[in-house]
Protein backbone atom coordinates (compact mmCIF):
# COMPACT_ATOMS: atom_id res chain seq x y z
CA UNK A 1 0.00 0.00 0.00
CA UNK A 2 1.67 3.54 -0.89
CA UNK A 3 1.57 5.39 1.74
CA UNK A 4 -0.14 9.02 1.97
CA UNK A 5 1.23 12.18 2.05
CA UNK A 6 0.01 16.19 2.24
CA UNK A 7 2.11 18.88 1.06
CA UNK A 8 3.31 21.87 2.56
CA UNK A 9 4.13 24.90 1.44
CA UNK A 10 5.31 27.93 3.12
CA UNK A 11 5.35 31.13 1.28
CA UNK A 12 5.84 35.08 2.16
CA UNK A 13 3.61 35.79 -1.09
CA UNK A 14 6.10 35.41 -3.53
CA UNK A 15 4.96 35.45 -6.81
CA UNK A 16 6.69 31.95 -7.76
CA UNK A 17 3.83 30.30 -5.80
CA UNK A 18 1.35 30.29 -8.15
CA UNK A 19 3.65 28.47 -10.77
CA UNK A 20 4.37 26.09 -8.16
CA UNK A 21 0.14 25.36 -7.63
CA UNK A 22 -0.49 25.49 -11.27
CA UNK A 23 1.82 22.57 -11.68
CA UNK A 24 0.70 20.70 -9.38
CA UNK A 25 -2.83 20.40 -10.17
CA UNK A 26 -0.88 19.57 -13.64
CA UNK A 27 0.52 16.59 -12.14
CA UNK A 28 -2.99 15.56 -10.64
CA UNK A 29 -2.38 16.56 -7.45
CA UNK A 30 -5.96 17.24 -5.25
CA UNK A 31 -6.02 20.61 -3.67
CA UNK A 32 -6.90 18.54 -0.55
CA UNK A 33 -3.87 17.32 -0.59
CA UNK A 34 -2.04 20.77 -0.57
CA UNK A 35 -1.67 23.57 3.08
CA UNK A 36 -0.26 26.67 1.88
CA UNK A 37 1.08 28.93 4.72
CA UNK A 38 1.31 32.19 4.81
CA UNK A 39 3.96 33.58 7.05
CA UNK A 40 1.86 36.94 7.65
CA UNK A 41 3.69 37.54 10.99
CA UNK A 42 7.41 36.75 9.53
CA UNK A 43 8.34 35.05 11.87
CA UNK A 44 10.01 32.66 9.69
CA UNK A 45 9.26 29.13 7.34
CA UNK A 46 10.57 26.83 10.68
CA UNK A 47 7.31 28.70 11.85
CA UNK A 48 5.37 27.76 9.14
CA UNK A 49 5.92 24.26 7.95
CA UNK A 50 4.81 23.70 11.88
CA UNK A 51 1.56 25.06 11.10
CA UNK A 52 1.25 23.16 8.28
CA UNK A 53 2.83 19.63 9.33
CA UNK A 54 0.56 20.00 12.19
CA UNK A 55 -2.87 20.56 10.82
CA UNK A 56 -1.95 17.44 8.23
CA UNK A 57 -3.42 13.98 8.98
CA UNK A 58 -1.15 11.69 6.16
CA UNK A 59 1.50 9.62 7.31
CA UNK A 60 4.25 11.90 5.42
CA UNK A 61 4.52 15.29 5.08
CA UNK A 62 6.02 16.79 1.76
CA UNK A 63 7.63 20.56 2.16
CA UNK A 64 8.52 22.07 -1.02
CA UNK A 65 9.70 25.65 -1.46
CA UNK A 66 6.99 28.70 -2.61
CA UNK A 67 9.53 29.21 -6.01
CA UNK A 68 10.16 25.30 -6.88
CA UNK A 69 8.72 23.26 -9.78
CA UNK A 70 8.43 19.39 -9.50
CA UNK A 71 9.41 17.83 -12.35
CA UNK A 72 7.75 15.42 -15.06
CA UNK A 73 6.44 12.07 -13.08
CA UNK A 74 7.15 13.69 -9.92
CA UNK A 75 3.80 12.50 -7.96
CA UNK A 76 4.96 8.47 -9.16
CA UNK A 77 8.48 9.02 -8.50
CA UNK A 78 7.75 10.16 -4.86
CA UNK A 79 5.05 7.32 -4.30
CA UNK A 80 8.10 5.20 -5.18
CA UNK A 81 10.73 6.93 -2.78
CA UNK A 82 7.62 6.53 -0.32
CA UNK A 83 6.90 2.76 -0.60
CA UNK A 84 10.65 1.90 -0.70
CA UNK A 85 11.03 3.58 2.78
CA UNK A 86 11.75 1.18 5.55
CA UNK A 87 10.83 1.69 9.08
CA UNK A 88 13.93 3.07 9.74
CA UNK A 89 13.78 5.84 6.80
CA UNK A 90 12.11 8.95 8.22
CA UNK A 91 12.67 11.15 4.93
CA UNK A 92 13.16 11.66 1.73
CA UNK A 93 14.71 13.98 0.06
CA UNK A 94 13.91 14.98 -3.49
CA UNK A 95 17.20 15.73 -6.70
CA UNK A 96 17.27 19.69 -6.38
CA UNK A 97 18.37 20.93 -9.92
CA UNK A 98 19.20 25.06 -10.12
CA UNK A 99 19.00 25.66 -14.38
CA UNK A 100 21.82 27.95 -15.04
CA UNK A 101 22.58 30.13 -18.14
CA UNK A 102 24.33 28.26 -21.01
CA UNK A 103 25.81 31.31 -22.88
CA UNK A 104 28.19 33.17 -20.42
CA UNK A 105 29.59 31.81 -16.62
CA UNK A 106 27.25 32.07 -13.41
CA UNK A 107 27.20 34.61 -11.11
CA UNK A 108 28.10 34.69 -7.56
CA UNK A 109 24.60 34.80 -6.99
CA UNK A 110 24.05 32.09 -9.43
CA UNK A 111 26.26 29.59 -7.62
CA UNK A 112 25.24 30.55 -4.38
CA UNK A 113 21.72 28.54 -5.69
CA UNK A 114 23.36 26.35 -7.18
CA UNK A 115 24.86 24.39 -3.80
CA UNK A 116 20.82 23.41 -3.42
CA UNK A 117 21.87 20.56 -5.95
CA UNK A 118 24.36 19.05 -3.31
CA UNK A 119 23.10 20.13 0.07
CA UNK A 120 22.14 17.53 2.58
CA UNK A 121 18.03 17.80 3.57
CA UNK A 122 17.32 20.66 1.70
CA UNK A 123 13.81 21.30 2.44
CA UNK A 124 12.96 22.51 -1.35
CA UNK A 125 11.89 18.90 -1.51
CA UNK A 126 11.69 16.99 1.78
CA UNK A 127 9.00 14.66 2.83
CA UNK A 128 9.28 13.86 6.44
CA UNK A 129 7.10 10.46 8.22
CA UNK A 130 4.57 12.73 10.24
CA UNK A 131 5.06 10.59 13.56
CA UNK A 132 8.73 11.44 13.51
CA UNK A 133 7.87 14.81 13.49
CA UNK A 134 5.70 14.95 16.54
CA UNK A 135 8.35 12.92 18.59
CA UNK A 136 10.74 15.66 17.58
CA UNK A 137 8.99 18.30 17.79
CA UNK A 138 9.36 19.68 14.15
CA UNK A 139 11.25 22.30 13.25
CA UNK A 140 13.10 24.63 15.74
CA UNK A 141 11.35 28.31 15.62
CA UNK A 142 14.76 29.57 17.07
CA UNK A 143 15.80 29.79 13.52
CA UNK A 144 14.03 32.40 12.20
CA UNK A 145 15.40 32.23 8.51
CA UNK A 146 15.51 29.78 5.62
CA UNK A 147 18.98 28.93 6.51
CA UNK A 148 20.34 26.07 8.89
CA UNK A 149 16.69 24.71 10.11
CA UNK A 150 16.64 22.08 7.91
CA UNK A 151 20.36 21.02 8.95
CA UNK A 152 19.23 20.95 12.49
CA UNK A 153 15.88 18.97 12.22
CA UNK A 154 18.56 16.23 10.36
CA UNK A 155 21.02 16.23 12.43
CA UNK A 156 17.85 15.24 15.36
CA UNK A 157 16.41 12.77 12.94
CA UNK A 158 19.90 10.99 12.06
CA UNK A 159 21.02 11.39 15.90
CA UNK A 160 17.79 9.49 16.51
CA UNK A 161 18.92 6.68 14.55
CA UNK A 162 16.81 7.27 11.57
CA UNK A 163 18.10 7.37 8.02
CA UNK A 164 17.33 10.45 5.47
CA UNK A 165 17.39 8.58 1.80
CA UNK A 166 18.01 10.62 -1.53
CA UNK A 167 14.58 9.85 -3.88
CA UNK A 168 14.44 9.27 -7.51
CA UNK A 169 12.15 12.63 -7.99
CA UNK A 170 13.60 15.82 -9.30
CA UNK A 171 12.63 19.35 -8.88
CA UNK A 172 13.78 22.67 -10.36
CA UNK A 173 14.74 25.38 -8.30
CA UNK A 174 15.53 28.65 -10.57
CA UNK A 175 18.12 31.22 -9.50
CA UNK A 176 15.13 34.03 -8.84
CA UNK A 177 15.95 37.44 -8.50
CA UNK A 178 17.79 39.22 -6.22
CA UNK A 179 19.15 42.86 -5.21
CA UNK A 180 22.65 44.67 -4.69
CA UNK A 181 22.93 43.78 -1.00
CA UNK A 182 21.39 40.28 -1.02
CA UNK A 183 24.54 38.64 -0.25
CA UNK A 184 25.20 41.03 2.56
CA UNK A 185 22.20 40.76 4.28
CA UNK A 186 22.69 37.27 3.95
CA UNK A 187 25.27 37.09 6.71
CA UNK A 188 22.83 37.12 9.16
CA UNK A 189 23.02 33.23 8.34
CA UNK A 190 25.98 33.63 10.51
CA UNK A 191 23.86 34.06 13.70
CA UNK A 192 22.27 30.46 12.83
CA UNK A 193 25.34 28.66 12.38
CA UNK A 194 26.59 30.05 15.91
CA UNK A 195 22.71 28.50 17.23
CA UNK A 196 24.09 25.68 15.11
CA UNK A 197 27.45 25.45 17.16
CA UNK A 198 25.36 25.36 20.77
CA UNK A 199 23.22 22.85 20.27
CA UNK A 200 25.42 20.25 17.69
CA UNK A 201 28.52 21.02 18.55
CA UNK A 202 31.55 22.74 16.54
CA UNK A 203 31.99 20.40 13.76
CA UNK A 204 28.57 20.35 13.56
CA UNK A 205 29.01 20.86 9.49
CA UNK A 206 30.57 18.09 9.24
CA UNK A 207 28.22 15.86 10.25
CA UNK A 208 25.49 18.25 8.20
CA UNK A 209 27.49 18.10 4.81
CA UNK A 210 27.48 22.05 5.33
CA UNK A 211 30.03 25.10 4.66
CA UNK A 212 30.40 27.88 6.83
CA UNK A 213 32.18 29.71 4.29
CA UNK A 214 35.16 31.73 5.13
CA UNK A 215 34.32 32.56 8.92
CA UNK A 216 38.05 32.34 10.03
CA UNK A 217 39.40 34.69 7.32
CA UNK A 218 36.39 37.13 7.64
CA UNK A 219 36.98 37.64 11.01
CA UNK A 220 40.85 38.40 10.28
CA UNK A 221 39.96 40.58 7.83
CA UNK A 222 37.56 42.76 9.99
CA UNK A 223 40.05 42.69 12.79
CA UNK A 224 42.43 44.43 10.68
CA UNK A 225 40.08 46.78 9.74
CA UNK A 226 39.00 47.58 13.17
CA UNK A 227 42.56 47.81 14.42
CA UNK A 228 43.61 50.26 11.48
CA UNK A 229 40.82 52.24 12.41
CA UNK A 230 41.64 52.57 16.04
CA UNK A 231 45.41 53.16 15.51
CA UNK A 232 43.97 55.94 13.36
CA UNK A 233 42.37 57.52 15.98
CA UNK A 234 45.73 57.28 18.29
CA UNK A 235 47.71 58.85 15.27
CA UNK A 236 49.40 55.43 15.01
CA UNK A 237 49.88 56.24 11.39
CA UNK A 238 52.57 53.30 10.23
CA UNK A 239 50.73 51.01 12.10
CA UNK A 240 47.48 52.15 10.43
CA UNK A 241 48.27 51.63 7.42
CA UNK A 242 50.18 48.41 7.68
CA UNK A 243 47.02 47.42 9.10
CA UNK A 244 44.89 48.86 6.32
CA UNK A 245 46.71 47.11 3.98
CA UNK A 246 46.22 43.65 6.08
CA UNK A 247 42.23 44.82 5.37
CA UNK A 248 42.80 45.49 1.74
CA UNK A 249 44.37 42.70 1.09
CA UNK A 250 41.79 40.14 2.56
CA UNK A 251 39.27 42.06 0.79
CA UNK A 252 40.82 42.00 -2.23
CA UNK A 253 41.48 38.07 -2.43
CA UNK A 254 38.14 37.54 -1.09
CA UNK A 255 36.51 39.63 -4.21
CA UNK A 256 38.91 38.47 -6.54
CA UNK A 257 37.71 34.61 -5.47
CA UNK A 258 34.25 35.63 -6.39
CA UNK A 259 35.03 37.22 -9.65
CA UNK A 260 37.31 35.30 -11.10
CA UNK A 261 34.86 32.29 -12.01
CA UNK A 262 31.77 34.39 -12.87
CA UNK A 263 31.20 36.47 -15.97
CA UNK A 264 33.13 39.62 -14.98
CA UNK A 265 30.87 41.82 -16.67
CA UNK A 266 31.49 45.45 -15.04
CA UNK A 267 28.31 45.34 -13.27
CA UNK A 268 28.95 42.33 -11.76
CA UNK A 269 32.10 43.14 -10.97
CA UNK A 270 30.84 46.42 -9.34
CA UNK A 271 28.61 44.40 -7.16
CA UNK A 272 31.03 41.69 -5.85
CA UNK A 273 33.58 44.66 -5.11
CA UNK A 274 31.36 46.60 -2.82
CA UNK A 275 29.95 43.91 -1.04
CA UNK A 276 33.07 41.89 -0.63
CA UNK A 277 34.05 45.11 1.43
CA UNK A 278 31.27 45.01 3.54
CA UNK A 279 30.53 40.98 3.74
CA UNK A 280 33.32 40.01 6.63
CA UNK A 281 31.99 43.15 8.41
CA UNK A 282 28.55 41.69 8.42
CA UNK A 283 29.13 38.32 8.82
CA UNK A 284 31.42 38.89 11.90
CA UNK A 285 28.94 41.08 13.33
CA UNK A 286 26.44 38.23 13.39
CA UNK A 287 28.54 35.53 14.46
CA UNK A 288 29.30 37.72 17.57
CA UNK A 289 25.62 38.34 17.79
CA UNK A 290 24.73 34.75 17.34
CA UNK A 291 27.68 33.83 19.76
CA UNK A 292 25.51 35.94 22.38
CA UNK A 293 22.32 34.56 22.07
CA UNK A 294 23.57 31.16 21.96
CA UNK A 295 24.88 31.13 25.25
CA UNK A 296 21.91 29.55 26.91
CA UNK A 297 20.72 27.39 24.07
CA UNK A 298 19.19 24.23 24.93
CA UNK A 299 18.41 20.81 22.31
CA UNK A 300 14.70 21.33 21.54
CA UNK A 301 12.16 19.89 23.79
CA UNK A 302 9.97 17.42 22.74
CA UNK A 303 6.07 18.70 22.48
CA UNK A 304 4.08 17.61 25.34
CA UNK A 305 1.16 15.14 24.55
CA UNK A 306 -1.28 17.07 27.08
CA UNK A 307 -1.74 20.63 28.68
CA UNK A 308 -3.62 20.79 31.71
CA UNK A 309 -4.48 24.33 32.76
CA UNK A 310 -4.67 26.72 36.22
CA UNK A 311 -8.54 28.13 36.03
CA UNK A 312 -8.01 31.01 37.88
CA UNK A 313 -5.41 34.22 37.04
CA UNK A 314 -4.45 31.43 33.85
CA UNK A 315 -7.43 31.07 32.25
CA UNK A 316 -9.50 34.08 33.64
CA UNK A 317 -8.98 36.85 35.80
CA UNK A 318 -9.21 35.45 39.04
CA UNK A 319 -12.39 36.45 41.43
CA UNK A 320 -11.95 35.05 44.63
CA UNK A 321 -14.26 32.05 45.34
CA UNK A 322 -16.74 33.50 42.69
CA UNK A 323 -20.05 32.09 42.28
CA UNK A 324 -21.02 34.04 39.94
CA UNK A 325 -20.83 32.62 35.70
CA UNK A 326 -21.21 36.45 34.92
CA UNK A 327 -17.95 37.48 36.54
CA UNK A 328 -16.54 35.03 34.30
CA UNK A 329 -13.48 37.24 32.33
CA UNK A 330 -11.05 35.55 30.13
CA UNK A 331 -7.32 36.40 30.64
CA UNK A 332 -6.33 38.27 27.41
CA UNK A 333 -5.68 35.81 24.38
CA UNK A 334 -6.96 32.95 26.25
CA UNK A 335 -9.10 31.91 23.64
CA UNK A 336 -6.59 31.93 21.00
CA UNK A 337 -3.87 30.32 22.78
CA UNK A 338 -6.42 27.39 23.37
CA UNK A 339 -7.28 27.30 19.87
CA UNK A 340 -3.35 26.56 18.75
CA UNK A 341 -3.63 23.87 21.16
CA UNK A 342 -6.37 21.90 19.61
CA UNK A 343 -5.19 22.73 16.39
CA UNK A 344 -1.88 21.27 16.91
CA UNK A 345 -3.67 17.65 18.83
CA UNK A 346 -2.88 18.59 21.89
CA UNK A 347 -5.23 17.09 24.61
CA UNK A 348 -6.21 19.42 27.67
CA UNK A 349 -7.60 19.41 31.19
CA UNK A 350 -7.97 22.00 33.67
CA UNK A 351 -6.79 21.32 37.27
CA UNK A 352 -8.22 23.89 39.91
CA UNK A 353 -7.83 24.42 43.73
CA UNK A 354 -10.97 25.32 44.99
CA UNK A 355 -11.27 25.80 48.34
CA UNK A 356 -14.24 27.60 48.86
CA UNK A 357 -16.40 24.60 48.21
CA UNK A 358 -14.38 23.25 51.64
CA UNK A 359 -14.83 26.54 53.50
CA UNK A 360 -18.44 27.03 52.58
CA UNK A 361 -18.44 29.49 50.55
CA UNK A 362 -19.45 28.34 47.14
CA UNK A 363 -21.58 25.38 46.59
CA UNK A 364 -21.06 22.78 44.34
CA UNK A 365 -23.25 23.39 41.97
CA UNK A 366 -22.30 27.32 42.10
CA UNK A 367 -18.49 26.09 41.13
CA UNK A 368 -19.87 23.94 38.13
CA UNK A 369 -22.10 27.15 36.77
CA UNK A 370 -19.09 29.15 36.54
CA UNK A 371 -17.15 26.05 35.24
CA UNK A 372 -19.53 25.81 32.68
CA UNK A 373 -19.29 29.70 31.34
CA UNK A 374 -15.28 29.00 31.49
CA UNK A 375 -16.14 26.34 28.49
CA UNK A 376 -18.88 28.78 26.70
CA UNK A 377 -16.07 31.34 26.59
CA UNK A 378 -13.05 29.49 25.84
CA UNK A 379 -14.53 26.30 24.19
CA UNK A 380 -14.18 22.72 25.50
CA UNK A 381 -11.43 21.99 27.85
CA UNK A 382 -11.40 18.24 28.58
CA UNK A 383 -12.00 16.63 31.96
CA UNK A 384 -12.03 19.32 34.82
CA UNK A 385 -10.26 17.75 37.99
CA UNK A 386 -10.92 20.38 41.08
CA UNK A 387 -9.65 20.02 44.57
CA UNK A 388 -12.42 21.29 46.80
CA UNK A 389 -10.89 20.87 49.94
CA UNK A 390 -9.77 23.88 52.81
CA UNK A 391 -5.91 23.90 52.92
CA UNK A 392 -6.39 22.15 56.71
CA UNK A 393 -7.49 19.39 55.17
CA UNK A 394 -3.88 17.94 54.36
CA UNK A 395 -5.75 16.54 51.14
CA UNK A 396 -3.22 14.89 48.31
CA UNK A 397 -5.00 17.08 45.79
CA UNK A 398 -4.74 20.25 46.28
CA UNK A 399 -1.58 21.95 44.48
CA UNK A 400 1.40 21.95 45.27
CA UNK A 401 0.74 18.11 45.99
CA UNK A 402 0.69 16.07 42.52
CA UNK A 403 -2.90 14.33 42.87
CA UNK A 404 -4.74 16.89 40.38
CA UNK A 405 -1.76 16.49 37.82
CA UNK A 406 -1.61 12.57 38.34
CA UNK A 407 -5.47 12.04 37.73
CA UNK A 408 -5.77 14.73 34.87
CA UNK A 409 -2.91 12.04 33.30
CA UNK A 410 -4.67 9.46 33.78
CA UNK A 411 -7.87 10.27 32.54
CA UNK A 412 -6.47 11.78 29.36
CA UNK A 413 -4.30 8.54 28.76
CA UNK A 414 -0.48 10.38 28.99
CA UNK A 415 2.23 9.87 30.79
CA UNK A 416 2.54 12.80 33.46
CA UNK A 417 5.89 12.98 31.93
CA UNK A 418 4.30 13.78 28.62
CA UNK A 419 2.22 16.80 30.29
CA UNK A 420 2.86 20.60 30.92
CA UNK A 421 1.25 22.22 33.50
CA UNK A 422 0.66 25.97 32.83
CA UNK A 423 -0.16 28.31 36.03
CA UNK A 424 0.35 31.44 37.30
CA UNK A 425 1.74 30.60 40.99
CA UNK A 426 4.31 28.62 42.84
CA UNK A 427 1.96 25.66 43.54
CA UNK A 428 1.33 25.16 40.07
CA UNK A 429 4.81 24.41 38.79
CA UNK A 430 5.60 22.80 42.64
CA UNK A 431 2.25 20.09 41.46
CA UNK A 432 3.93 19.86 37.79
CA UNK A 433 7.50 19.05 39.71
CA UNK A 434 5.66 16.52 42.05
CA UNK A 435 4.36 14.80 39.08
CA UNK A 436 6.88 14.90 36.69
CA UNK A 437 5.04 16.87 34.86
CA UNK A 438 6.58 20.14 32.97
CA UNK A 439 5.81 23.33 34.52
CA UNK A 440 5.49 26.74 32.55
CA UNK A 441 4.66 29.47 34.92
CA UNK A 442 2.79 32.41 33.33
CA UNK A 443 2.96 35.05 35.90
CA UNK A 444 0.27 37.74 37.02
CA UNK A 445 0.11 40.89 39.35
CA UNK A 446 -0.22 38.33 41.83
CA UNK A 447 2.13 36.05 41.20
CA UNK A 448 5.24 37.05 43.57
CA UNK A 449 8.92 37.47 42.69
CA UNK A 450 10.28 34.42 44.34
CA UNK A 451 7.68 32.21 42.28
CA UNK A 452 9.07 33.75 39.61
CA UNK A 453 13.00 33.53 39.97
CA UNK A 454 12.17 29.48 41.21
CA UNK A 455 10.19 28.59 38.20
CA UNK A 456 11.98 26.11 35.46
CA UNK A 457 10.49 28.21 32.44
CA UNK A 458 8.50 31.51 32.35
CA UNK A 459 6.22 33.18 29.46
CA UNK A 460 4.91 36.12 29.48
CA UNK A 461 1.07 35.57 28.36
CA UNK A 462 0.03 32.27 27.38
CA UNK A 463 0.47 32.77 23.57
CA UNK A 464 4.48 32.57 24.33
CA UNK A 465 3.05 29.45 26.65
CA UNK A 466 2.04 27.81 23.70
CA UNK A 467 5.08 28.43 21.59
CA UNK A 468 7.11 26.54 24.55
CA UNK A 469 5.03 23.35 24.28
CA UNK A 470 4.89 23.53 20.49
CA UNK A 471 8.93 22.99 20.50
CA UNK A 472 8.78 26.91 19.05
CA UNK A 473 10.51 29.80 20.20
CA UNK A 474 12.29 29.90 24.13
Amino acid sequence: MTPSFEIVIPTSGRSSLRALIVRLAELGISPECIRVVEDRERRGPAHARNVGWRAASADWVVFLDDDVLPGEGWVELLERDLEASGPDVAGSQGRISVPLPQDRRPTDWERNVQGLETALWATADMAFRRSVLEELGGFDERFPRAFREDADLGLRVVDSGRQILQGERRTTHPVGPHRFWTSVLRERGNADDALMSALHGPRWHLRAGASVGRRKRHLATTAAGGAALMALLLRKRRLAVALAGGWLAGTGEFAWARIEPGPRTPREVAEVVATSAAMPAAASFWWAVGLARARNAEPLRRPVEAVLLDRDGTLVVDVPYNKDPGRVEPVRGARAALDRLRGAGIRTAVISNQSGVGRGLVTEEELAAVNRRVEELLGPLGPWLVCPHAPEAACNCRKPSPGLVLRAAAELGVDPSRCAVVGDIGSDVGAALAAGARPVLVPNEKTRREEIEAAPEVARNLDEAVDLLLGGRR
